[in-house]
């Protein structure tokens, strides 16, 4: 048998964040079949918080420059340089970076850009979409992180269906689980899961879209029910001082926690009785995901359409409309008074739902998908 060439795939992404879009990136990165690829990661020049958790084997490139604009023509001399086969991206701007990067490298690569998001609504975003639309054409394919980002891409980017693929997120459940169990919360934080308490957990950036207001609001609601309740909220964001100043206000102030970004999140919903997602919308909902892979029972709304399809309209956990604090007020006390037989069933389904995603599984179809781009 003869060697098979390996194919050379260049990973671009702003930085190596505390965001999704970094988190799905070092998932494929690390477990990508390095008998058929050889991945190459570049960034801008920053320092990201999952850098230290990218396997050594990883070609790690760094442009020296943090303006996104002005990445173009260092890209394209690092996709020439590296002889990149695929240039896979994601998130529009990055996109439409990585796309104008591949073309002014004359070199045969081919690109594959991703959607994670649900975007648009304004004429203005509608403009700006349909403007990514015309370059996302000169892409060899377009990867939807849902069936609702499909529907998006092709309503608003005006880029045709059977050019879109649809895959999930990819979660490593092992690796939560060795996360898991490696580590505890230690220090001033333990005192967050004191014994005689019932935990609430949530995680994600503090902005707008994430909705953590509403979720306050309606935790207001749980404490007069059971005040023995405490909300954790996991993360940073520019909203952090007024989502304080709203507990506060609301006089909830010692219930409501902030401890910040966390690297490993997953030993703190390990210790929380329920995790709650708020947000108005969401092009997947991974971190429901990996709550139910740490065997936390869930609450989300709706935030179409991404967390709908990862619950299945309510079948994986509770769900009510975004928004709505008496509804989620409702569903967080619904499961939080569950027995001990109903709270295991839901964790037990809640893991398996959790494996259908699972990193090998999604990994493998963009291996396929990236096989396919290639040998067309």
């Amino acid at each position: 048998m003869g060697i098979v060439e390996k194919k050379r795939i260049l990973f671009f992404i702003y930085q190596m964040g505390a965001g999704g879009a970094a988190r799905t990136m070092l998932n494929i990165l690390n477990n990508i079949d390095r008998t058929r690829f050889d991945p190459v990661l570049v960034t801008l020049n920053y320092n990201g918080s999952y850098e230290d958790d990218l396997k050594d084997d990883v070609t790690f490139i760094k442009l020296d420059t943090k303006r996104l604009r002005s990445a173009i023509l260092p890209l394209a001399k690092v996709i020439r340089r590296e002889e990149a086969d695929l240039v896979f991206s994601t998130i529009p701007n990055y996109n439409i970076v990585a796309i104008l990067g591949t073309l002014l490298s004359f070199t045969p690569a081919e690109t594959v850009v991703r959607e994670a998001a649900y975007l648009g609504g304004s004429l203005k975003e509608n403009v700006k979409l349909r403007l990514a639309g015309l370059l996302y054409k000169r892409a060899a394919r377009v990867i939807a992180l849902s069936k609702g980002v499909k529907e998006n891409i092709v309503n608003r980017y005006k880029v045709r269906p059977g050019k879109i693929d649809i895959i999930y997120n990819p979660v490593d459940v092992a690796g939560i689980q060795r996360m898991m169990e490696r580590d505890d919360i230690k220090g001033s934080h333990s005192a967050l899961f004191a014994p005689d308490r019932r935990v609430v957990i949530t995680a994600g950036r503090l902005v707008h879209d994430k909705d953590h207001q509403t979720l306050i609001r309606a935790f207001a609601k749980v404490i007069r029910q059971m005040p023995d309740s405490h909300l954790v909220i996991l993360g940073e964001g520019e909203l952090e001082s007024d989502l304080k100043r709203l507990a506060k206000d609301l006089g909830i102030q010692t219930h409501v926690h902030f401890p910040g970004f966390q690297r490993n999140p997953y030993v703190f919903f390990k210790h929380a009785d329920l995790f709650v997602l708020s947000s108005i919308r969401e092009g997947f909902g991974h971190v429901l995901a990996e709550a139910l892979a740490a065997g936390t029972p869930v609450v989300s709304t709706m935030a179409r359409p991404g967390a709908a399809e990862v619950l299945a309209d309510g079948e994986y956990g509770r769900i009510c409309e975004h928004s709505d604090e008496s509804g989620l007020a409702e569903a967080i006390c619904h499961m939080l008074e569950l027995d001990a037989d109903a709270r295991e069933a839901v964790i037990e389904k809640g893991k398996a739902r959790a494996n259908e995603f699972h990193v090998d599984t999604i990994v493998g179809q963009y291996e396929k998908m990236f096989m396919e781009t290639l040998d067309k």
